[in-house]
């Protein structure tokens, strides 16, 4: 009888996030439509950004609340207040820009272009001046030049969510980016002991509660001419802190 109270407790911490982070957005959606229209450009990317920081973070303190998830993101907290950046996790999840942007207050980072069109989704991205992955070439020179504004810079160098202990091929944009802006890169490790939506696990599927995650802050990569070199030791740094810790993936399970 405990186990089956337990079980359903979980369901509800799982359906009662996912929940109130679609209501965060569907009621975020019209008030950012409007700011849109009414704020200047410089005003509504500020204005974007610290909604999107404070509505991430009330879903990770109620996460928190729920005994859903156990969080250490302190380590991202020394990084505010600091110059224009980019911030480089690894991927093992959807919760990884949740977690990075709900202790940033000033972060930009590039989105898939069906989510910026999408009519959910789109109008807070746009009014937080998040970039668009669409021409290769038009999405470094906008990233380049949000860095060049001042801001911190959010981006995923595996590209997608991991699906290779213990970190994806690194890609060149990052280090095209870096380059371009003048800007250095800091790494960032994520790790957990969940599999929980990453690639391939399915939204509605129930993972074993709690899950743990924990953020720690790697090596500041300054930019080179040299784009292979600098991926190539990018990736390395990755492999070198992230090989044998509790970071799981589908292929490890």
């Amino acid at each position: 009888m405990k186990r089956v109270l337990y079980t359903f407790l979980e369901y509800c911490a799982l359906y009662l996030g996912l929940g109130l982070l679609g209501l965060l957005c569907l009621l975020w959606m019209p008030i950012a439509t409007i700011l849109n229209f009414v704020l200047p450009k410089a005003s509504a990317g500020r204005v974007g950004r610290l909604a999107i920081m404070a509505g991430f973070y009330l879903y990770i303190r109620f996460l928190s609340l729920m005994g859903a998830c156990r969080f250490d993101l302190s380590a991202l907290d020394s990084l505010r207040g600091e110059p224009a950046m980019i911030i480089a996790p690894n991927h093992p999840c959807l919760l990884d820009a949740v977690m990075v942007i709900s202790r940033l207050p000033n972060v930009t980072c590039i989105m898939k272009a069906s989510l910026i069109d999408n009519i959910f989704l789109g109008a807070g991205a746009r009014l937080a001046h998040y970039i668009r992955n669409g021409s290769t070439i038009k999405m470094v020179l906008d990233a380049a030049n949000s860095v060049r504004d001042g801001n911190h810079l959010l981006i995923f160098p595996e590209g997608t969510r991991t699906i290779r202990h213990p970190v994806n091929p690194i890609l060149g944009g990052i280090g095209y980016i870096a380059h371009r802006a003048g800007m250095p890169v800091q790494t960032v490790f994520i790790e957990t002991d969940s599999a929980y939506l990453s690639k391939g696990w399915p939204l509605f599927r129930k993972p074993s509660m709690p899950i743990t995650y924990r953020i720690r802050l790697g090596k500041r990569f300054e930019p080179q001419a040299d784009i292979k070199s600098f991926t190539a030791a990018l990736e390395q740094h990755f492999i070198d802190e992230l090989d044998g810790t509790q970071t799981v993936s589908l292929l490890s399970k």
